[in-house]
């Protein structure tokens, strides 16, 4: 049995505001500051002196507990700076031909269209399928994937703006029976709800580190799967590419045999402790009860909502459900209620025409009471 009393006692934060925006930036955690603290001690009292005995442990240290997250191999995770970074490894380093296709959706974040666009120049088209009611309907995707030409399938495990979540095993079944590589924009969901990569099939997938995950922007993860690993060409190679990168006396092109071939150069260090105290966090309490518990506290807020007669614009039946609640009231601008409800010390955002609320584990019932006052 969680004591989600104590797990709140980690974040500050509750003492000023209800936070409610974790589909956007996450408040950090006591165990992340410390984690930060441990690596700015370390700096300012050695340097780089033990190097490898601090920062280069806990880099590895973060790997395996980031695969065990995804349910991954430690081989097949990378350290990256942002969601972007990793879909654009994907798009830039795999082979195109002319007349390739990509399929994703019109609801999806810009991260996970721009990189595709950017192959127009090669012959690549994106299709963008139309969401219905805040979702992508299966059967959409399914129609679409009967096209011989479609390489690609890149979609959001949960989307941005409406909180629709995507079921990320039937779409990896889809892509399998044809053939086609599955990529995951995971930033709305890793850290939030259990993602296991070998059974849905992805080949793909990244997310920040700053949202549900509970860390600090500019740290993320790219996960490739082996079997895809050769299928892309990393587009800058540095030091930290190759086989024995340490010896820096002898120039070759030998690429490690695992997705560290994208870790260009030096990383994040103090972006990965911060990643990996919070990842602690979350499989510490497990991250099925976390899901549990979101859903939870998003379907008290949609009862809360709909009883003060606000629509709620979210999808929430047959599994669509997830951690984001985007409402709208009757005669307020989407925009207007979220600065209200911020001047009130609740902090939600305006996003694809609604308020967006986003609850963590962490949140309870007073924040979620707050939010309806202040309607």
């Amino acid at each position: 049995m969680i004591n989600w009393s104590r797990t709140r006692s980690y974040f500050p934060v509750t003492r000023e505001l209800a936070y409610l925006n974790h589909a956007g930036v996450a408040p950090i955690s006591t165990r992340v500051l410390e984690a930060i603290e441990r690596f700015t001690a370390e700096a300012t009292r050695f340097g780089a002196l033990r190097y490898a005995r601090s920062y280069d442990r806990e880099i590895e240290r973060v790997r395996d507990r980031a695969a065990i997250l995804l349910s991954a191999q430690r081989e097949e995770i990378a350290f990256v700076k942002n969601t972007t970074e990793g879909l654009g490894i994907v798009a830039a380093g795999l082979t195109w031909n002319r007349g390739d296709r990509v399929v994703t959706c019109n609801l999806e974040y810009p991260s996970n269209v721009y990189p595709w666009w950017q192959l127009k120049s090669q012959g690549v088209e994106t299709v963008m399928l139309a969401g219905v009611d805040g979702a992508l309907p299966l059967d959409s995707l399914e129609a679409a994937l009967r096209d011989p030409r479609v390489r690609l399938v890149s979609l959001s495990s949960v989307q941005f703006g409406t909180g629709a979540r995507t079921d990320l095993a039937a779409v990896g079944q889809l892509c399998r029976e044809r053939g086609v590589l599955f990529c995951v924009d995971a930033i709305q969901s890793l850290g939030c709800f259990p993602i296991d990569v070998e059974a849905c099939g992805i080949d793909f997938l990244s997310a920040d580190g700053h949202k549900w995950l509970l860390s600090v922007e500019g740290c993320g993860l790219f996960f490739c799967a082996r079997r895809s690993l050769d299928l892309l060409t990393p587009r800058v190679v540095g030091w930290r590419s190759v086989t024995d990168n340490q010896d820096f006396d002898r120039y070759h092109m030998d690429l490690q045999p695992s997705a560290g071939r994208f870790e260009e150069g030096t990383p994040n260090v103090p972006g990965i402790f911060a990643l990996g105290a919070a990842i602690d966090l979350l499989l510490e309490i497990g991250v099925e009860l976390i899901g549990a518990r979101v859903l939870e506290l998003s379907d008290q807020l949609v009862r809360g909502l709909t009883e003060r007669g606000a629509e709620v614009l979210s999808p929430r039946e047959g599994g669509a459900a997830s951690g984001i609640v985007s409402f709208q009231l009757p005669h307020e601008a989407p925009a207007d209620t979220a600065k209200r409800l911020q001047a009130e010390g609740v902090f939600v955002i305006e996003r694809r025409g609604g308020v967006r609320a986003s609850p963590h584990f962490y949140n309870d019932a007073s924040d979620l009471e707050r939010l309806l006052k202040a309607l």
